[in-house]
């Protein structure tokens, strides 16, 4: 064999090669599903045909912020201006449980007139690949969720964040709106942001760029601790809407005791305590 077909045969083994190893091309099917998780290496949308969540009824204690996403989340399913949501506070308040109720209630009487994206916070940088995607379906409409967004000492994926949100040259799509959760209100622990006041020339101008990423979110819902009622009242519309049958006193104490013993009152400690009753019933949840 000549030198020229010898080079010819190695490089189509090369080309061979190459396009077994490379990923096909990203080409979601929308409707397979109502929601989806973005993966990547390589990059992915996998269905979810079934999402994990609390009716929006059983959410209890929430009723502003229920209110305030609900209106903005119908606002831009119907093609309407709409804000990027920041739901902060308080641990196991339900922050999360409303963005997929809201998703839900929004594809009631209009199924998959919304896509629900989740996307992990390590996954950050790559949101101008998932972005360019998007863009390309200009007919639907696409609510990214990240649950537990927060940046620590060191971290720059922040700044991916923002020019996403409002900035950069393309900027967020007007078919993707933006919602994200955290324990933390500026998404920066605060003895970071102290530290860059402490130390810097003009204490102003240096936290100025790490704050202002949650300026970015146009809606700032809060989540705060509740009381001891709102959580026996979270017990009772539990245990309503799963038939769970018990005596009312023998309940309340047993509720009391549970959340003592985890040192909490929460809506997350409610639903712990939930299942443990079911499974002591024998009654399923769901």
């Amino acid at each position: 064999m000549g030198e020229g077909k010898k080079l010819a045969s190695a490089l189509s083994r090369i080309a061979d090669a190459l396009e077994r190893i490379s990923p096909p091309p990203l080409n979601p099917d929308f409707s397979a599903a109502e929601a989806f998780t973005w993966r990547v290496e390589p990059d992915r949308l996998d269905p979810a045909p079934v999402v994990a969540r609390v009716a929006m009824g059983l959410l209890l204690g929430v009723d502003r912020a229920r209110d305030t996403l609900m209106a903005n989340t119908l606002r831009f399913r119907d093609g309407l201006p709409a804000n990027n949501a920041l739901l902060w506070g308080a641990r196991g308040m339900g922050k999360s449980s409303l963005v997929k109720a809201v998703h839900a209630e929004a594809n009631a009487d209009r199924p998959h007139s919304l896509i629900l994206i989740e996307l992990h916070r390590e996954d950050i940088p790559s949101l101008p690949r998932l972005l360019r995607l998007l863009r390309a379906e200009p007919d639907r409409r696409f609510l990214l969720f990240c649950d537990d967004l927060s940046f620590d000492h060191g971290d720059s994926h922040y700044k991916s964040l923002k020019a996403v949100l409002d900035g950069g040259v393309e900027g967020r799509p007007p078919n993707v709106l933006f919602y994200a959760t955290s324990n933390r209100r500026h998404l920066m622990p605060r003895d970071m942001i102290e530290n860059e006041r402490s130390t810097a020339i003009n204490p102003s101008e240096a936290t100025e760029e790490k704050v202002s990423l949650s300026d970015r979110f146009g809606l700032w819902l809060g989540f705060h601790p509740c009381s001891q009622d709102e959580y026996l009242a979270m017990i009772e519309g539990y245990c309503s809407a799963y038939g769970l049958d018990m005596d009312p006193d023998a309940l309340r104490a047993e509720a009391i005791e549970w959340r003592q013993t985890r040192g909490a009152v929460s809506g997350r400690v409610a639903w712990q305590f939930i299942q443990d009753l079911a499974g002591r019933l024998g009654k399923p949840l769901g």
